[in-house]
């Protein structure tokens, strides 16, 4: 009797979500749940499921042009804010690196 089983390996799970990768094995007659779970094991790892969800754990998705402009604009002041500090003597200038 062959029985189609699905497994979902913890990192597995994470793939579907974001690329709707699957693994599957089928439960071949006489085998033994160990046996299975170490067959679907290395097929995950042969798979590339597990790089490719580690690759995509931090990522974030991409900021607007909105954002990317205000962020830059806030860079541009504090920029500025650091010389003018600079320039009266309230603040220290950091020493060049070489």
């Amino acid at each position: 009797m062959v029985q189609k089983v699905k497994y979902l390996h913890s990192l597995t799970f994470h793939a579907i979500l974001f690329c709707m990768i699957n693994v599957e094995i089928t439960r071949n007659a006489g085998e033994n749940s160990l046996s299975l779970i170490r067959r679907f094991s290395r097929k995950v790892q042969s798979s590339g499921v597990i790089p490719r969800v580690r690759s995509l754990r931090f990522n974030g998705r991409v900021q607007s042009r909105f954002k990317v402009k205000q962020r830059a604009l806030k860079l541009m002041n504090r920029r500025n804010e650091i010389t003018l500090l600079i320039k009266l003597g309230k603040a220290q200038a950091k020493p060049e690196r070489r």
